[in-house]
C-alpha cells in the first residue's frame, strides 16, 4: 500500500496528457488579465475620469511586459524546470488584480499593468513551451490545447465578472477574482514538471523538422525566423485591435446594450458577443494545431489568416447590424486564436525542443510588438473611423497568408534541408552549438 501509495503521484505527474491539462488549466485561470479587460475601461472611466486612451495605456503596458520578458522567463524555465517560474506568475496575477482594485492613479493601475504582464508572461510561457517538450510528435495539437485554456478560459467567467461588476463595483471584481486566479495558479504549479530525454523522445512525424537544438542567440540570426516574426506580427495586430477595442467599437456603433438571447439567457450584445468569441477563440487553438499536424504548418497559416481578413472586411461593412457584429467578432477571433498554436509548433519543428521554451517565447515577443499598434488604432480611428482600421488590419493579415504560402514555407524548407545534412549538423556543434539528437527518428518520407 505504501509504495501504491508513493508511485501513484509519480504516474500521475510523469504523464504528458495530465501535464498538458494542468497547463491548460494554468492558462485558463491567468486569461482573464487580457480577455475581460475591455469589461473594466468603462466602470474605470465613470469613476475615476480618466480618459479611455490612458485606461488602455495599461493594456498596451500589460501587452508588451507579458511578451517581451517571456524569452527571460523561458530561458529559467529551461534552466530551472517549469515549477517556480509559475508559482512567481501566479503571485504577480494575483496581486496585479489586488493592485487594480486599491488603484486611485494612473501610475497605480500601470505599475499593477507591469506586475500582471510579468505573471502572465510566466505562466503562458511556460505552459507553452513545456507542451512542446512533451508532446514532439503532436506540437500544434499540444500547443493549440494548452492556449486554448487562455481563450477559452475567459469565457467561463466572463458573465460573473460582468455582474460582479454591476452588483458590486469593478473594483470588488479585481479582488475577488484576483486572489482566486493567483492562489489557484500557485496549486497547480506545484504539479507541473518537465519531461525526461526519454519521455521528449521524438515520435514519426510527417513532415521536416530539425534534427539540431538552436538557440535563442543562434534562432535570431537566421532569416527564417525574422520572416515568420513579420508574420506574427501582422495577424496578432488585428487581433488585439479586436480584444483591446471591441468594447469602444460597439459602443460607438449603439450596439453595447442591446439585449441579445443566449443559450435561454438575455444578456447586453457585448457581454455574449465576448463569451461567443473567447470560447470560439479558444476552440480554434487545438482545432488548428491538429489540422496544422495533418496538413503543415503554412497551408494552414495561409487559409487561416486570409479567412481573418476577410473577416475584418466583413466586420468592417455590416457590422453595424447587431447579429452580423456578434458574426464577424466571432469570426475574427476564431480565426486570430490559431496563430498562438502554429507559431509555437513550427518554431519548434525549425530550432528543436531543447531549447522550445525560451525560442517560442522569443518568437512570442511578435505579440509585444504588435501591442504597438493598438493604440494606433484610436489614431487611425479618429482619422478615417474603425472602418480604416479594418481595412487595415485585413490587408496587412491577407498579406502575411499568402507571405506563409510562397515565402516562408520553401525558405524553412530549404533551411531545415540544409542544416540536417550530416556536415551541417556537426558544422553547428562545432561551433558551440548544439548536437545532433540522439533520439532523432527516420522521416516517413510523406
Amino acid at each position: 500500500m505504501d509504495n501504491f501509495t508513493q508511485q501513484t503521484p509519480r504516474l500521475f505527474l510523469g504523464n504528458r496528457w495530465w501535464q498538458l491539462v494542468i497547463g491548460m488549466v494554468c492558462m485558463a485561470l491567468v486569461a482573464n488579465l487580457q480577455y475581460a479587460w475591455t469589461l473594466f475601461v468603462t466602470p474605470m472611466n465613470a469613476r475615476h475620469h480618466w480618459s479611455e486612451a490612458s485606461i488602455q495605456l495599461a493594456f498596451t503596458i500589460f501587452i508588451l511586459t507579458e511578451t517581451w520578458l517571456v524569452p527571460l522567463e523561458g530561458l529559467l524555465v529551461d534552466k530551472f524546470g517549469p515549477r517556480p517560474v509559475v508559482a512567481v506568475g501566479a503571485v504577480c496575477a494575483g496581486l496585479s488584480w489586488v493592485m487594480n482594485s486599491y488603484a486611485t492613479s494612473l501610475g497605480v493601475l500601470y505599475l499593477s499593468a507591469v506586475i500582471g504582464g510579468i505573471g502572465a508572461g510566466g505562466v503562458y510561457g511556460t505552459c507553452v513551451g513545456n507542451a512542446l517538450k512533451w508532446f514532439p510528435d503532436r506540437r500544434g495539437l499540444a500547443a493549440g490545447l494548452t492556449a486554448a485554456g487562455f481563450g477559452a478560459g475567459a469565457a467561463i467567467t466572463v458573465i460573473p465578472i460582468a455582474n460582479m461588476i454591476t452588483r458590486s463595483g469593478y473594483e470588488h471584481a479585481f479582488f475577488f477574482f484576483g486572489i482566486l486566479q493567483g492562489v489557484s495558479i500557485l496549486v497547480l504549479a506545484l504539479l507541473l514538471r518537465r519531461p525526461t530525454p526519454r519521455q521528449q523522445a521524438v515520435r514519426k512525424t510527417r513532415f521536416a523538422m530539425s534534427k539540431v537544438d538552436f538557440t535563442a542567440g543562434q534562432m535570431i540570426r537566421t532569416p527564417v525566423f525574422w520572416v515568420m516574426y513579420v508574420c506574427f506580427v501582422a495577424v496578432a495586430a488585428g487581433g488585439l485591435m479586436a480584444t483591446a477595442q471591441i468594447g469602444p467599437i460597439a459602443r460607438d456603433w449603439g450596439l453595447a446594450r442591446i439585449p441579445m438571447s443566449l443559450l435561454g439567457m438575455t444578456l447586453p450584445l457585448l457581454t455574449a458577443t465576448l463569451s461567443i468569441d473567447n470560447i470560439l477563440n479558444g476552440l480554434t487553438r487545438p482545432l488548428c494545431g491538429f489540422i496544422s499536424d495533418k496538413i503543415g504548418r503554412e497551408n494552414t497559416m495561409f487559409v487561416i489568416f486570409i479567412g481573418e481578413g476577410l473577416a475584418l472586411l466583413g466586420m468592417m461593412q455590416f457590422g453595424t447590424n447587431p447579429y452580423a457584429f456578434m458574426t464577424f467578432a466571432a469570426l475574427i477571433f476564431l480565426f486570430w486564436g490559431e496563430i498562438f498554436s502554429i507559431f509555437p509548433a513550427i518554431c519548434a519543428d525549425t530550432f528543436g525542443s531543447k531549447y522550445a521554451t525560451a525560442n517560442a517565447g522569443t518568437l512570442y515577443t511578435a505579440k509585444g510588438t504588435a501591442a504597438l499598434l493598438v493604440p494606433v488604432a484610436s489614431v487611425l480611428a479618429a482619422m478615417g473611423g474603425w472602418s480604416l482600421v479594418f481595412t487595415v488590419s485585413a490587408v496587412i493579415t491577407i498579406a502575411a497568408g499568402i507571405s506563409a504560402k510562397f515565402v516562408l514555407a520553401p525558405m524553412r524548407s530549404r533551411w531545415i534541408e540544409s542544416h540536417n545534412e550530416p556536415q551541417a549538423v556537426l558544422a553547428v556543434a562545432g561551433n558551440g552549438g548544439p548536437s545532433r539528437l540522439s533520439n532523432w527518428p527516420e522521416q516517413t518520407g510523406e
